[in-house]
């Protein structure tokens, strides 16, 4: 749950939707699938959009165009077509008003909780919102399934504060276990995602810093689902705690979470030298590489701590309130 929108539950929509238009003819034979096309015509991020046509190529409802993304699979004019349709046409239902507001809430608490520990007024958020205090809830426990609040002694919503040393901790422990988690996944990860992501980061890069980037679909590939593919889940779970350090990654405009694009851009050709290094089956070295990324992300956290304070008169939402 730990993405803007619940990125599972909009992904397994996509499938279903994209699988229903293959089944009922809507999508014919050989028509093809750009991932960019699917989330556009969604109104989804690219993420979810490529999660859900890996798995109906996975269920080779699809195959891949080399190139060229997706086609439905089948000879055309294998079939009727009574109800043939474009991507343009349909529309994903519209998300749970929780999802709407989980984006705000969290970007919100990003930047507030670098300067201090929050507590959330459930019925201010509620008010701000426009939703029942019921939907706030359900927001908060979906954040704290992934270590983002967490709830004091008298059972009150916390944000802790993000400092210098507890992102430092957290990294540490990401460099001391992501790698291996790597060096297992490697020989398990299809060259088709390797090279599917690596394609991803070089229009991401060739769209830098604004035109397609989407830092939280680069982040995603490399440090979850690349390692989702490893056998040790204990590990896994492990880093899972560790995920708030990439959720400002999808606010890097924002005033106070922003750092250096320089250093953003730093970041994305490391993402692609660890790609290259799998890419040419040297799985050591792309660990070890992986590894310094990680320690070189500490060092950009840091300088985001030092933007940050350097802003004058930063003020949090009327919702949240600052802990000594």
């Amino acid at each position: 749950m730990s993405e803007l929108t619940d990125k599972h539950s909009i992904q397994q929509r996509a499938y279903q939707l994209l699988k229903s238009m293959i089944d009922d003819g809507r999508l014919a034979p050989g028509e093809r699938l750009l991932e960019a096309h699917v989330a556009k015509a969604f109104g989804i991020s690219r993420s979810p959009a490529r999660h859900a046509l890996n798995k109906l190529c996975e269920q080779q409802l699809i195959h891949e165009v080399q190139g060229r993304g997706y086609a439905v699979a089948g000879e055309r004019g294998d079939r009727a077509l009574p109800q043939r349709a474009t991507l343009d046409e349909i529309k994903i239902p519209a998300i749970a008003r929780w999802e709407s507001m989980y984006g705000q809430l969290e970007q919100a608490l990003c930047a507030s909780i670098i300067f201090s520990s929050v507590r959330i007024i459930e019925e201010r958020v509620a008010e701000h919102f426009s939703v029942s205090r019921t939907v706030v809830r359900d927001v908060l426990a979906r954040m704290h399934s992934v270590g983002m609040v967490t709830k004091d002694a008298p059972g009150r919503w916390i944000a802790p504060q993000v400092t210098p040393e507890r992102t430092h901790h957290l990294y540490e422990m990401r460099w001391l276990l992501e790698p291996q988690a790597l060096l297992q996944a490697a020989p398990r990860v299809p060259r088709r995602h390797l090279q599917q992501a690596r394609d991803t980061l070089l229009q991401s890069l060739g769209g830098f810093p604004r035109d397609g980037f989407d830092m939280d679909v680069i982040e995603t590939d490399l440090h979850d689902t690349l390692l989702s593919y490893g056998p040790n889940k204990e590990i896994l779970q492990a880093l899972a705690r560790t995920r708030i350090l990439f959720v400002p990654t999808r606010y890097l405009f924002d005033p106070v979470l922003h750092i250096p694009l320089s250093l953003i851009e730093d970041a994305l050709k490391e993402h692609l030298h660890i790609y290259d290094l799998l890419l040419n089956g040297e799985n050591q070295a792309a660990a070890d590489t992986l590894r310094l990324h990680l320690q070189r992300a500490d060092d950009r956290w840091l300088q985001r701590f030092n933007s940050a304070f350097d802003l004058p008169g930063v003020q949090i939402p009327a919702y949240l309130i600052a802990l000594p």
